[in-house]
């Protein structure tokens, strides 16, 4: 099975400029806690709730911050037409609860979380979730 099969192609963007409000409200309407950050047509980071918590509040910063202040700028990602065999296996030794999905392109095409796996494929994200939540 490839990732296209089971990834979630409705994703929610932010930019780098866009206020922390902004994202945390898109969060909360969306009922997700990770956005992939564009700039242009270009994956430039990711923001998570954790992000928001950790590197915003924690660190004095308001909701009038942006994105880019606080984004997690390293993306690990994975392409669409992977086997998801493989993808669980790297999201496994990533510690990565989701990932971006990118066409041979380097264009965003969807998302691809445990949520996912579960769905169309138990076995699999019970494996990932296991190796996912062990600790070092």
């Amino acid at each position: 099975m490839r990732i296209q099969e089971i990834m979630s192609t409705n994703v929610k963007l932010a930019t780098p400029d866009q206020k922390l409000r902004e994202a945390a409200r898109l969060m909360s309407e969306c009922d997700i806690g990770a956005i992939p950050v564009s700039q242009g047509d270009r994956l430039v980071g990711m923001i998570t709730d954790r992000d928001i918590t950790i590197r915003g509040v924690a660190e004095g910063r308001g909701p009038d911050a942006t994105v880019g202040e606080v984004m997690t700028p390293q993306v690990c990602y994975c392409y669409e037409d992977e086997d998801v065999e493989q993808v669980c296996h790297n999201m496994v030794n990533v510690q990565m609860r989701r990932l971006p999905v990118l066409n041979r392109e380097k264009r965003l095409v969807g998302i691809v979380a445990l949520g996912d796996l579960a769905l169309r494929a138990s076995a699999t994200a019970g494996r990932a979730l296991s190796g996912i939540s062990q600790r070092d």
